[in-house]
């Protein structure tokens, strides 16, 4: 027989081999450090200019960045704030290197879902991420997910779950009441109508006085922060349950977009939501707040399968959260819920697979426009990133043959772009701030 006390030590015996992993795969500190990129990156890769016109540049203008020189003096190694200072301060051709971002816009929000568990969230999510760094933009991560396997990617373990969702959620919770009873104790009648009263477990913890920057880390990447998650967050669905009952009329669904409002506008370019495997409270915060819903999936019919039921469900869910329209305040979102552009991305995908050949026709013959053109191949490289919560990205390229690096690059980088384009003409249609 197991009980709790089983379980627990079972997980005590897991967290000594997390610890050792993490010793063998990130600093001497456990730190997990960012690696710096080559010339060769810098040019061809990242800045998409000959690797001449960019040596000239650098060697006509000693004021920029000129990186750490090998002892063959043959490559330079540039830091990601190194690459962005060179961004800001260079023309080719008389074009800027900066990315584009439309102007007076909120930062765009695009939620990675499917209660699929292993169609590649948190890998898609990671793999953007670092792409559109690289790409200039600031980056805002939200880990939805109680697994955290976005969070450990990005270097952060000793996280407590009052800085995760749950945290911002009971925070929206008691300052939504507070505000609610101040509403009633003014109104015009004046009459006092009943208090709404919230148990000492969640006011005692003072949550609702911290800031949004208090639940807001950094990672291990100058331009991506990170709202992590952590295994202890997996009681939000139980938790959340008790706060409805406690304050039925608590918009739950619109506490990370109203956090997220809370936010300077330009304070990031992107925010990125990892959802959880299910539809749930945290993943119906995150496609309530997303401006657009990615959903990743296998070549395979289960997955197919898994899919279909997951947007019919949510489908459903958000029917049901569409009641609640001009009846609650939902910050700058609406309801019922629109997205600006909605797509579906296929993952672990094996070209000279005859059934993921079949399977990509099926999503097309179904979705249309709306399935991504470019794939996410399986290839070792991307499995050996796996393994060390690492990105390809992140992944010396000098650790394998550089071919089977380019080849798992080129899949993200070609994912990574398509992505970037249906952002911008999503990002276009979106109002521009008063």
């Amino acid at each position: 027989m197991f009980t709790h006390a089983d379980l627990a030590r079972l997980q005590a015996q897991s967290l000594k081999m997390q610890g050792f992993i993490r010793q063998q795969t990130y600093s001497p500190q456990r730190e997990k450090t960012l690696r710096r990129f080559s010339s060769w990156e810098v040019a061809e890769l990242i800045f998409k200019v000959n690797q001449s016109t960019l040596r000239g540049r650098l060697a006509s203008d000693p004021s920029l960045p000129q990186g750490l020189v090998e002892e063959d003096g043959r490559q330079r190694w540039y830091s990601l704030d190194e690459i962005n200072e060179m961004r800001r301060k260079l023309k080719v051709n008389r074009k800027s290197l900066m990315p584009r971002r439309p102007m007076g816009k909120r930062a765009f929000r695009a939620a990675i879902a499917n209660f699929k568990g292993g169609a590649g969230k948190s890998t898609v999510a990671l793999h953007f991420a670092h792409a559109a760094a690289l790409d200039g933009y600031r980056v805002l991560c939200v880990d939805f997910d109680p697994q955290a396997t976005l969070s450990h990617s990005m270097g952060l373990t000793d996280v407590t779950e009052e800085y995760t969702v749950w945290g911002i959620m009971a925070r929206d919770l008691a300052r939504e009441t507070a505000r609610m009873n101040s509403a009633a104790r003014g109104a015009e009648s004046g009459a006092t109508l009943p208090q709404r009263r919230l148990p000492a477990s969640i006011t005692e913890l003072g949550l609702a006085d911290l800031r949004v920057t208090d639940f807001i880390k950094q990672t291990n990447w100058s331009t991506i922060d990170i709202v992590p998650s952590c295994a202890n967050a997996a009681f939000v669905e139980f938790a959340s349950a008790q706060y409805r009952h406690m304050n039925p009329e608590w918009s739950f669904f619109a506490a990370v977009s109203r956090f997220l409002d809370q936010l300077p506008a330009d304070a990031y370019d992107l925010v990125l939501f990892d959802c959880p495997p299910a539809i749930g409270y945290q993943s119906m915060n995150a496609v309530f707040a997303a401006d657009m819903l990615y959903i990743p999936s296998g070549p395979g019919y289960w997955e197919y399968d898994s899919t279909t039921s997951f947007i019919g469900q949510l489908a459903e869910a958000l029917e049901d959260l569409s009641r609640f329209a001009g009846l609650v305040p939902a910050g700058t979102m609406t309801l019922p819920k629109a997205f600006y552009d909605v797509r579906f991305l296929l993952t672990r995908f094996e070209p000279n697979n005859e059934l993921h050949r079949a399977m990509q026709q099926a999503f097309g013959k179904v979705f249309g426009e709306r399935l991504c053109s470019n794939t996410i191949e399986m290839t070792r490289a991307v499995e050996q990133s796996g393994r060390f919560l690492s990105s390809i990205y992140e992944t010396d390229y000098r650790d394998m043959t550089r071919e089977t690096w380019r080849r798992a690059r080129g899949s993200f980088d070609t994912a990574y772009e398509e992505f970037k384009g249906n952002v911008l003409a999503a990002w276009d249609q979106m109002e521009t701030l008063g």
